[in-house]
């Protein structure tokens, strides 16, 4: 086994899961611009995520998840609708595909965690799964960015972790969010590219 192969862990736990009767219900891809450069094989620029329920009785909210449209004022160009605006005017699903910048030196959020997750990430999974009240557990809490959307959101937060280090940096990112001091990315910000906006 050399220091080049990888892991496909969705793919190994998919079968684990399923012994416990979970039900896949997405394989969502979190794709991201920036990371290590590999010289043996292609440089890694995504992470999946699996979205897993116990039965048919689940959540899901996409209206709070919606993205712009790419073409909002698309209109039916025949039936009973004709003229009519076709795309729903909060927008669209945001599909299995989501861009968003990981956190990285320049990253507003960034602490000492060296793989940490963007909140904006664990949002949209937040707000499309549970509701209001809703208990949100991370077993490996990192620095909290699983609580931190889940409390922003109004959801109860739950997590724990080996590196007090990291759970300190957690709560302490707690109390700047309850003081209105934290500083995160936007959910749905748009992706940086250079000179578009001056094109614009």
């Amino acid at each position: 086994m050399g220091n080049s192969e990888i892991f496909p862990l969705d793919i190994l736990l998919y079968p684990l899961f399923k012994v416990h009767g979970l039900q896949l219900r997405n394989r969502i891809v979190w794709t991201f611009g920036h990371g290590l450069h590999c010289q043996k094989r292609f440089s890694g620029r995504h992470e999946t995520i699996l979205w897993f329920t116990k039965s048919d009785d689940y959540t899901f909210n996409l209206d709070p998840v919606r993205v712009p449209s790419k073409y909002p004022h698309k209109k039916y160009f025949k039936g009973p609708n004709k003229g009519m605006v076709s795309s729903n005017p909060l927008g669209k699903n945001p599909s299995d595909v989501w861009d968003i910048p990981n956190v990285k030196a320049n990253h507003v959020e960034k602490t000492d965690h060296p793989c940490q997750f963007p909140v904006g990430l664990v949002e949209r999974l937040v707000l499309a799964l549970t509701k209001r009240g809703d208990n949100v557990l991370d077993p490996y809490l990192g620095v909290g960015s699983a609580a931190v959307a889940a409390l922003k959101n109004e959801r109860c937060a739950f997590g724990c972790d080996n590196v007090g280090e990291y759970v300190k940096i957690a709560r302490d990112r707690i109390a700047q969010l309850r003081s209105g001091t934290l500083r995160t990315r936007p959910m749905n910000k748009p992706i940086y590219q250079p000179g578009v906006a001056d094109a614009e």
